[in-house]
């Protein structure tokens, strides 16, 4: 007879163990364990098959079909973008972000755009009353006439998936929707049992779902992690100023990593289709300490100004205060500013900020960084019609970086005509170290 085994699966990130466990090893998440349907033990002797079991039928790789994916726009150019092209037909998408920021607005204009363009929508309003529904609408400017729902049972709107097969449906949010009679709805298995049950039925229907997400916080999807793994995209909606990034972390049809930027308006979210002049728009001119760098947020090249300035400490240690950048990259080129060129750094405090209220990791933007420190240390400003990307190496070098060349041709578009950038980029000079890069700054000024 087969000997019974009690499994407990952590709910957050399916961490298995044979025993409930406090808190998950995998995902430091607590009390997240939950006993699994026993079932018996492999028996240890296979025979014909696992437990009686046979594997079924295999398929040949050179025997399976090539089929791209069919897509529709959304009506928005910068969610397209993020999205790989548009919405595609059983596609499943998670869009996260903190409450108020524009999930519920983004993805009402998408919905009447959709409707528009003669498809069906389903909206499952989860959160809001019909009404609430309604009001929003009318301040958006919607007219189109949506279809819309209350009932949050995830076997309810998968029956509406199937009896109606609508293009689109948006459910907001994934928190409100209950899998089973016996939950709550929101706790961490009823939103991945919910999820799977919506998913499933998206692509059986074919309908283009979107499903919105609380998030904790940390800035993270509120619900268990393999959540995530079942959707095949999410996105991410953050706050920048005036300005909303949606940012895609994940995407199974098209290229993660991608960047839209919108500006939040009476009429909703707007696309912004140049953000290097959006973020340069309140540059100062002929001010020591600032330098524009072409850098790239997720897969998308901009413009953006790196602003250094350096003050007499008043305190026994001079501090060094970072904004939007790697603070510890930064700590290397003010070492290598030190250490190479002889810049006497001590007894200033250094203030480095990425204007804007962006936040980029971006080793690209070492040299701007190292241009607009000396700047600003020798009180010389960097001309306006200069732009710089490259990383810095310890030595003082520049180093190349990824897609140089879409950095130099977007800071060329911008009409920015002299580039300070790493040697081997065809149709610029180069500059191979930092020192060589002042050099040609200011000797190419009195020249011109």
């Amino acid at each position: 007879m087969a000997r019974t085994v009690t499994t407990y699966q952590c709910s957050s990130c399916g961490y298995q163990s044979s025993k409930p466990l406090g808190r998950c090893p995998n995902c430091q998440a607590w009390n997240s364990f939950e006993e699994l349907s026993a079932g018996p033990s492999a028996p240890s002797r296979l025979g014909g098959g696992y437990g009686g079991v046979r594997g079924g039928k295999l398929t040949a790789l050179s025997t399976v079909g090539r089929r791209e994916e069919p897509r529709f726009s959304s009506g928005v150019t910068e969610l397209d973008r993020v999205l790989g092209g548009g919405l595609v037909a059983g596609g499943v998408t998670l869009v996260g972000g903190e409450p108020g920021i524009g999930k519920s607005t983004l993805l009402l204009q998408v919905a009447d755009h959709v409707a528009k363009d003669g498809r069906s929508v389903l909206y499952v309003a989860g959160e809001e009353s019909l009404e609430q529904i309604r009001l929003r609408a009318d301040r958006l400017g919607v007219t189109a006439d949506l279809q819309l729902t209350r009932d949050t049972r995830a076997e309810h709107i998968a029956a509406l998936l199937t009896e109606h097969r609508p293009a689109l449906i948006i459910v907001d949010s994934i928190q409100t929707v209950q899998a089973s009679e016996d939950g709550t709805a929101g706790s961490l298995t009823q939103v991945r049992d919910g999820t799977a049950i919506l998913t499933r039925a998206a692509k059986e229907s074919g309908a283009a779902m979107v499903l919105v997400g609380h998030v904790t916080k940390d800035g993270t999807v509120a619900g268990p992690k393999v959540m995530e793994h079942i959707v095949d995209a999410t996105l991410f909606l953050e706050s920048v100023g005036q300005y909303r990034l949606i940012r895609s972390v994940k995407n199974r049809f098209g290229q993660a990593g991608e960047l839209g930027v919108f500006e939040m308006r009476g009429e909703g979210l707007v696309g912004v289709d140049n953000p290097s002049a959006a973020f340069l728009a309140e540059r100062p001119v002929g001010v020591p300490g600032s330098v524009v760098a072409a850098t790239l947020d997720g897969n998308r090249p901009m413009l953006l100004e790196v602003q250094a300035l350096a003050a007499k400490t008043p305190y026994p240690n001079a501090r060094r205060v970072v904004v939007g950048l790697d603070p510890r990259r930064v700590d290397v080129v003010l070492a290598v500013l030190e250490r190479r060129l002889e810049l006497t750094l001590q007894g200033l405090d250094v203030y480095v900020n990425l204007a804007g209220g962006l936040r980029v990791m971006d080793p690209g933007l070492d040299l701007a960084v190292a241009l607009a420190v000396y700047s600003a240390v020798v009180g010389r400003a960097v001309p306006e019609d200069v732009a710089v990307f490259g990383e810095v190496g310890l030595a003082g070098e520049v180093r190349t970086v990824t897609q140089a060349l879409r950095r130099a041709e977007e800071a060329e578009r911008a009409g920015y005509r002299r580039l300070i950038v790493p040697p081997g980029l065809t149709g610029q000079p180069g500059v191979s170290s930092v020192e060589e890069a002042l050099g040609f700054l200011w000797k190419g000024r009195e020249q011109a």
